[in-house]
């Protein structure tokens, strides 16, 4: 306690980082007052208990990551999740385009394009995503303006717009003006804002007695949570080092190269993207219930909790783990850095050799933590098998803990960075916190 007390003062003795987090702090609060805000036109008490269907599937997901305010019609239901498909699609045409994979390769000018080709992007996608949302998730009993359902629809979606680019632009100045990564930062903040009532809940009900084991299988259900963060936590820094050395140059007076460095391989270099993605494709299943010939299928995937919905799942996460990796990490581009910059890894011939010895290593790591990832992303479905509520049990894995794992570390390792470079002992009393390369 002593420690942590000392820690704080460090933290507030530095100015600009007192600034920094006080500044995040602000914004944060604003983004949470403006998912309270409900859509101009609409009834609250209509609303009051959010719109239905809104708990299960990718619409749940998208509640999740707006931290309710999806289900809220708030107008920052549609919160960052355009901007991150945005991201996404760039990412993706920088892969298999040459012009984007040339404005990759340019730097910080390059970077500044791609940037404002994704905010354009946004827009796009959010004129596709407003009006869908209006005209098929809000009720029309919790209407009360009598405009026309053409003119509520424009508007409500032109807020809908507004709210979703004010979110990105709050999350970029907090990116450049606060602590951690801004979009990041939102969406867990909207994920850690269901934990107090997720808990309180499960609580209740266990010492309540009316869930089953009372109070005994609470505290295990608290040991198990906090295992499964350990373990998280072990996926998300998890690296497999590969030793660089690089030549000798002399330069006037001076000497550079003739180190050896590591190139950090991430065990999950794929996030929670395959998560994501996994779980936007498990909809479809439930589409065929609308057949008869189709409509046992669609009973098998009905619950995630149902044996065959997790095995098809955890074998779309593997599988989607491997493909995002592979889209993001390119061993021929970084063997040619490499080359570029004198650095060769000992016993491997540079160029053709490194990249095909970077792509084995990485294949191989990737196995086990495409599996730990699968595991993680089922666990909520044990959790709840075993008599944790639903709210609950969706902060025992998946996308939900991942990202706050990640993040968390990600933002204490930029406050880390400021105590060391201060020369103030770090955030913890041995070791050193490793962040993530992105979400």
């Amino acid at each position: 306690m002593k420690k942590f007390i000392e820690t704080l003062k460090n933290i507030y003795n530095i100015e600009e980082l007192r600034k920094r987090i006080g500044y995040t702090i602000l914004l944060v609060l604003v983004y949470r007052l403006g998912s309270f805000i409900l859509l101009p036109g609409l009834d609250p008490e209509v609303l009051k208990g959010g719109i239905s269907g809104t708990q299960e599937g990718l619409v749940g997901l998208l509640n999740m990551f707006s931290g309710g305010a999806f289900g809220n019609a708030s107008i920052f239901a549609l919160g960052v999740m355009p901007y991150i498909s945005a991201s996404i699609i760039v990412q993706l045409l920088g892969m298999f385009v040459p012009a984007f994979r040339k404005m990759q390769m340019e730097g910080e000018s390059g970077r500044r394009k791609m940037n404002q080709i994704t905010r354009y992007l946004t827009i796009a996608v959010l004129a596709i995503q407003g009006p869908a949302y209006v005209a098929g998730m809000i009720p029309a009993a919790a209407r009360t303006v009598t405009w026309s359902p053409f003119v509520f629809n424009l508007v409500s979606t032109v807020i809908l717009m507004a709210g979703s680019m004010f979110v990105m632009w709050l999350g970029e100045r907090i990116t450049d003006r606060g602590i951690g990564n801004g979009i990041s930062l939102i969406i867990m903040i909207g994920i850690v804002a269901r934990l107090p009532y997720a808990l309180f809940a499960e609580g209740v009900q266990k010492f309540t007695g009316n869930g089953v084991g009372g109070p005994l299988l609470f505290i295990v259900e608290m040991v198990v949570w906090v295992l499964v963060i350990l373990a998280a936590i072990a996926l998300v820094q998890a690296v497999r080092k590969v030793p660089v050395q690089y030549a000798k140059r002399v330069i006037g007076n001076k000497q550079y190269g003739g180190v050896r460095q590591y190139i950090p391989l991430k065990i999950n270099a794929a996030g929670v993207m395959p998560i994501i993605f996994a779980q936007a494709l498990m909809m479809f299943p439930m589409l065929l219930g609308r057949y008869d010939a189709t409509r046992g299928i669609a009973a098998a995937f009905s619950s995630y909790t149902t044996i065959w919905y997790n095995l098809v799942f955890g074998f779309l996460v593997i599988v989607f783990t491997y493909f995002y990796t592979a889209v993001t990490v390119n061993p021929t581009m970084m063997a040619e850095d490499m080359k570029k910059n004198g650095g060769f890894i000992p016993g491997v011939k540079p160029g053709k050799k490194t990249a095909e010895y970077l792509d084995d290593i990485m294949t191989r790591v990737t196995l086990p933590g495409a599996f730990f990832l699968a595991f993680i992303a089922c666990m909520p479905a044990l959790a709840n098998v075993m008599g944790v509520n639903n709210q609950f049990a969706s902060f025992f894995g998946g996308t939900s803990l991942l990202i706050m794992v990640g993040v968390i570390l990600d933002t204490l390792q930029q406050i880390e960075s400021y105590l060391l470079m201060r020369h103030y002992d770090g955030l913890m009393k041995t070791g050193r916190l490793t962040g993530r390369s992105g979400m």
